[in-house]
């Protein structure tokens, strides 16, 4: 990594940077030409070639030499092949749905419940996923199954969906675990088998961890693994289920999937609705479905120089013509 000698870019051969160093020194040149052509005219005075020949205009050959200035900086950063990240389409990827079937995702807080609602909005995000992307199905309530290993079946990754039930307790660690496991049956890519396509898991809970191993735990092992965990937080404050004919509150637990998608590298998300969810698995598709790279972009200050360089001598030849 080179030195980041111009702010948020860096440089494959930096050497090249220490032509920079002649600009100030022809901005130096520059103005004591200036100084040295003020007090030759402030002794010699006006001439008749002056009232003859009209003087040039000042800010003309100013701009020209700045044009000139500007055309250099850009030509020395692309000979020095700036590059910087861009996001391109990932080819190919393993992605877990994870989905909290705890007995409070049956609150009606989200119409038709939590658990309906998210299922329609899970289905959408993986018939939005590119077709080469795998897709595994995870359950937890206080264990965690693989519905679906990773395959290219939409229609089987919609059908585990859908399957879905709701159990007791809440156990979001060992539905991390069960993810990753998941994750390890991934198939191989068959145009390059050594390489592992990159997992991302998507978990949507409403609660809290009760049962099992933590959260944060979880957390860690997919940091371990590079696989960040994408997580919303799904329904509102107000949410309650019916036990035994009392009403019970179940609000929505923020923090520890916030801490589980900060530890694993992911994002956190926040649903109170179903139009919410579908708005935050759009943001997800968007992000698992591109990698950041680096990018040489050389090209794109070759051609800031030589746009310069033409403003340059566009003014040199007005400066040079004499205009009726």
């Amino acid at each position: 990594m080179s030195p980041l000698i111009v702010p948020m870019l860096s440089f494959l051969a930096p050497q090249w940077l220490w032509l920079l160093l002649a600009v100030p020194v022809l901005i130096g040149l520059y103005l004591g030409l200036l100084r040295r052509k003020a007090n030759r005219n402030r002794q010699v005075g006006r001439t008749m070639l002056d009232l003859v020949i009209p003087r040039e205009a000042n800010w003309r050959r100013h701009l020209a030499v700045a044009l000139s200035l500007a055309s250099l900086v850009s030509l020395t950063l692309a000979i020095a092949r700036p590059k910087a990240t861009v996001e391109v389409p990932r080819e190919r990827a393993t992605v877990v749905v994870t989905i909290d079937v705890s007995n409070s995702m049956a609150a009606t807080d989200v119409e038709p419940s939590r658990l309906e609602a998210a299922k329609t909005a899970a289905q959408a995000f993986v018939q939005s996923l590119p077709p080469k992307y795998n897709v595994a199905v995870v359950a937890f309530d206080g264990t965690a199954s693989v519905l679906l290993p990773p395959t290219l079946d939409r229609p089987a990754a919609l059908a585990a969906i859908q399957s879905m039930e709701l159990g007791p307790s809440t156990a979001i660690g060992d539905g991390i675990f069960a993810s990753l496991a998941a994750l390890a049956q991934a198939p191989a890519d068959p145009g390059n088998p050594q390489s592992k396509p990159p997992g991302r898991i998507v978990l949507l809970s409403d609660g809290k961890t009760q049962v099992g191993r933590s959260a944060a735990d979880g957390a860690r092992a997919a940091k371990a693994q590079d696989v960040p965990i994408y997580t919303i937080a799904y329904g509102t404050p107000d949410g309650y289920i019916e036990v035994q004919g009392q009403r019970e509150p179940v609000p929505v637990d923020r923090a520890e999937l916030a801490n589980v998608a900060r530890i694993s590298g992911g994002k956190a998300y926040t649903a109170q609705s179903a139009g919410q969810l579908r708005d935050v698995y759009k943001d997800i598709g968007s992000s698992v479905g591109k990698d950041k790279v680096d990018r040489e972009v050389s090209s794109r200050y070759a051609g800031f120089g030589l746009g310069f360089a033409v403003l340059a001598a566009l003014g040199l030849i007005s400066l040079g013509a004499r205009w009726p």
